[in-house]
C-alpha cells in the first residue's frame, strides 16, 4: 500500500435495511413533485459524525484510538425518523434533509465530544456549523439552483416517528469517487457500549 496516498473518509452511523428501505419508499412518493434535486442513493444514506476529508493512512490509527475512547462507555441510540427539512431553509433549499428524533441530544453530546478530542489529539479542526443530526435526501443539481416543489413537503411525508431503529455502532468509511458515484468501504466499527470492532 501507498502510504502516502490519501483517504477521502468520514465517521457516520449507519442504517439498519428497514430503515433504508422506508427512506427509499419516501423518496419515490416524493419524486413527482419534488424537482431539480439530485437524490442521494441508498448506499449513501448515513448519518454523518465528522467528515474527515483526504487523510493519509498514518492517521487512521489515531482517529480509531480517539474514537474508541468516547464509543466504548456510550450506550446504543434510540432513534426514530422525524420530518424532512432543507439547508438553508424549506422555502429555497440547496440540499433536501430528513431529521432525526429520539436520542438526538445524546447524539449530539457524543459528537461534540468526539468532534473536540479529534482536534485536541490528530488536529482535525472541529467543524464551524452546529451539528444538526439529519439524512441527506438529496442536492441542487446545479451549484446556483435550488430545489423546487417542496411546499408541502412535510404533509406528503407524513408522521415518520413511528419509524424507530437501534443505533449500536460508528463507522470511520473510506469514499472513493467514481463516474457512477461514490464507493463506499468500511474501514473499521466502533461498537457504543462495547469495544471497537472491525478491521
Amino acid at each position: 500500500m501507498n502510504d502516502t496516498k490519501s483517504i477521502r473518509s468520514f465517521l457516520a452511523l449507519e442504517l439498519p435495511p428497514h430503515i433504508r428501505s422506508r427512506i427509499e419508499r419516501l423518496k419515490e412518493k416524493l419524486r413527482s413533485d419534488v424537482g431539480a434535486i439530485r437524490w442521494t442513493g441508498e448506499a449513501g444514506m448515513h448519518l454523518t459524525l465528522k467528515f474527515f476529508g483526504d487523510i493519509l493512512p498514518g492517521d487512521v490509527d489515531r482517529i480509531l484510538e480517539t474514537v474508541g475512547k468516547h464509543t466504548r462507555d456510550t450506550a446504543p441510540l434510540e432513534l426514530t425518523l422525524g420530518p424532512p427539512g432543507g439547508f438553508p431553509n424549506l422555502e429555497r433549499p440547496r440540499v433536501l434533509w430528513l431529521g432525526l428524533g429520539g436520542d438526538t441530544d445524546r447524539l449530539a453530546t457524543l459528537q461534540a465530544s468526539i468532534d473536540k478530542d479529534l482536534e485536541k489529539e490528530c488536529g482535525f479542526p472541529i467543524e464551524k456549523r452546529a451539528f444538526t443530526a439529519h439524512l441527506t435526501l438529496g442536492r441542487a443539481r446545479s451549484r446556483a439552483g435550488v430545489i423546487s416543489g417542496t411546499d408541502n413537503l412535510r404533509e406528503i411525508a407524513g408522521d415518520l416517528s413511528t419509524h424507530r431503529f437501534t443505533a449500536k455502532e460508528l463507522s470511520l468509511f473510506k469514499s472513493d469517487l467514481t463516474p457512477a458515484g461514490p464507493v463506499y468501504t468500511k474501514l473499521a466499527s466502533f461498537s457504543l457500549a462495547g469495544n471497537r470492532a472491525g478491521s
